[in-house]
């Protein structure tokens, strides 16, 4: 066994996460390159270093997730889910229950909620955040971010739902408590269900193609008929209809009766 698949291994027994899910040769790079940075000249002697050092692991799985996030990233695809997708939701429903997955720093459920406040009471929206990361977690529930982050976001909407001191801008509480973030683990943890929207982007690419094919299907099981996956813009879905999917719109994808 090579020095990285006993690590691989280690990391698995120690903390429940299987990065043979993940595509190995980016996977290796991204977890080498932070090994060497830290000092250690072999996997086996940086996960010694992890088991006995919290924050050590802590940055590891930081640096193991993929925290790249922004409000409305992808803009042209969110005005599709503003001005097609949820009309039609709210059209079939009252209540709308929502799941961003691998949410990083809150960016994206953050965006649904400012645009579905838009539309409909907040009061009858269940938002679910999760993501694998719990530092990041802890981040997106603050809800402060750089100028940066909010590039996207219309000035009318940043000058309505946002705070600005001290160059950062803070998301108004209301959104805070519209949306419960939780700590989950897309490849193993038990998936939630009865969503009429799902919304993954940006973070399958980074699976191999049987991880990303179990997940679909258990995103599909986790829809309500009729509900909607929204993938992100390198994420399109070859085969939808072998996962209960029918395209609605270019990365949306819509759960069959």
């Amino acid at each position: 066994m090579s020095d990285y698949q006993a690590f691989v291994k280690s990391i698995k027994k120690k903390t429940g996460i299987d990065l043979n899910l993940y595509k190995e040769v980016q996977m290796k790079r991204r977890l080498t390159s932070l090994r060497d940075k830290k000092g250690f000249k072999d996997f086996s002697s940086y996960f010694n270093a992890l088991a006995s050092d919290q924050e050590l692991l802590s940055e590891f799985l930081d640096k193991m997730t993929i925290n790249v996030s922004e409000f409305y990233r992808n803009s042209a695809r969110w005005q599709v889910l503003e001005k097609k997708i949820l009309p039609d939701l709210l059209k079939k429903q009252s209540h709308l229950k929502v799941w961003s997955a691998a949410c990083s720093t809150g960016d994206e459920p953050y965006t649904i909620a400012m645009m579905l406040s838009e539309h409909i009471d907040l009061s009858k929206v269940s938002i679910l955040a999760t993501d694998i990361d719990d530092k990041i977690l802890e981040r997106a529930q603050k809800g402060i971010y750089t100028e940066r982050a909010l590039k996207e976001v219309p000035k009318s909407l940043k000058d309505k739902y946002f705070k600005y001191e001290n160059s950062l801008y803070t998301i108004d509480d209301r959104f805070k408590k519209a949306i419960t973030f939780k700590k989950h683990n897309l490849l193993s943890d038990p998936y939630p269900s009865g969503f009429d929207l799902i919304v993954c982007r940006n973070v399958l690419i980074y699976f191999t193609e049987e991880a990303k094919t179990e997940i679909y299907h258990k995103f599909s099981r986790s829809l309500n008929n009729n509900g909607v996956f929204f993938v992100g813009s390198t994420e399109q879905i070859f085969s939808p209809e072998s996962y209960n999917f029918r395209v609605l719109d270019t990365f949306f994808y819509q759960k069959n009766d």
